[in-house]
């Protein structure tokens, strides 16, 4: 019998967390930069605002200056804005900026123009040293849709602040936004409630 047959489960355990303890020490010495990241959440699962507004609860918890600027929605009132508005004021900038989906609204040129004015109030955000967290809510829906001018935002989030965090949701990231950001992440769908006829939830989609 080997020394490691002859161990209790709870050395082996000991011993396996010993392990992993050691690689993940050896990542975080290796992780020596420190400056601003660019998030993406992409995918057709639901969860990618919800994922940006908790990393804006956390940066607000932090005491960072921060910014959020809202594509696309804005014929309704949802519970984060309800909820972050109370810091207005106090460290947050919100703007709600979109006409509502597209196939609500109806009217293209009206829609573009929304994502255009929003996009201003973005692009003086990511320019502006004074935020050290912004939140793009869906701008890659306004990209697809060749709203907002993909060059535009690439050039934008690369002349950032150099420690300025941004966190850029929707549904179909580009790949070239892709390609540039430092953390992405896509949603997929695997059952949504909406397929069985069950409405949008105040405190789940709303």
């Amino acid at each position: 019998m080997s020394a490691r047959d002859a161990m209790t489960p709870e050395e082996r355990h000991r011993e396996r967390m010993q392990r992993k303890k050691e690689l993940v020490d050896r990542k975080i010495a290796r992780a020596t930069i420190d400056r601003g990241v660019l998030v993406v959440n992409t995918g057709n699962g639901k969860g990618k605002s919800s994922s940006g507004f908790g990393m804006l609860a956390r940066s607000l918890g932090h005491g960072f200056r921060c910014g959020v600027v809202q594509f696309i929605k804005g014929s309704f009132s949802t519970g984060e804005e309800a909820f972050f508005r109370r810091f207005e004021g106090d460290g947050l900038d919100y703007h709600v900026m979109g006409e509502g989906f597209t196939w609500e609204t109806q009217d293209k040129a009206r829609d573009v123009a929304a994502a255009q004015a929003a996009w201003q109030v973005a692009a003086a955000m990511l320019a502006d040293e004074r935020y050290d967290f912004v939140l793009l809510d869906e701008l890659n829906i306004a990209l697809v849709k060749q709203y907002v001018a993909l060059e535009q935002v690439l050039e934008a989030v690369a002349a950032r602040p150099p420690r300025q965090h941004v966190v850029i949701t929707g549904r179909g990231a580009p790949d070239a936004l892709v390609a540039v950001a430092d953390t992405v992440t896509e949603m997929r769908v695997v059952k949504h409630a909406f397929e069985a006829g069950i409405k949008a939830q105040q405190g789940i989609e709303l």
